[in-house]
């Protein structure tokens, strides 16, 4: 069993889903990865990461929406306002959801499913560079 890792800065325009799963499946490849366990973390406390579909963008339009109502932007009942409006309502966002994703890798490539992507979900409003911690653990050489 062998084991890889490697550490990605993703620069980004801010909040918005960003699709890492192009990347991580050539990252896979290049590493020989066959089959295992890849994971995918961001130590980060108002960023996180989502598997979600990456075919139709009315999916990631319609989870931003849900999110800006569900968690909106400088609500008066938060204290923590210290790095702006977007501050607090990034932390909670990020609770929501997942800073680890575990995937399985099968035949040198994440097993997703047809319809699903890697993403990156940005929860502040301004341009950011963001860490992203891969592990992978299996076999690897040729099929």
């Amino acid at each position: 069993m062998k084991h890889f890792s490697a550490e990605w800065k993703i620069q980004h325009g801010g909040r918005g889903l960003h699709e890492l799963t192009e990347k991580l499946q050539d990252w896979l490849q290049s590493i020989g990865a066959r089959e295992g366990l890849v994971n995918v973390f961001v130590p980060h406390t108002s960023a996180s990461l989502i598997i979600q579909e990456n075919a139709d963008p009315d999916v990631q339009r319609d989870i931003l929406g849900y999110f800006a109502r569900l968690v909106p932007d400088d609500d008066p009942h938060f204290y923590h306002r210290n790095e702006g409006p977007d501050d607090m309502s990034a932390h909670l966002r990020c609770v929501l959801t997942q800073n680890s994703l575990v995937i399985p890798v099968r035949e040198g490539r994440a097993a997703l499913g047809v319809w699903q992507g890697v993403f990156l979900f940005e929860h502040r409003t301004r341009p950011l560079t963001r860490q992203v911690l891969l592990s992978f653990q299996g076999a690897t050489g040729e099929f």
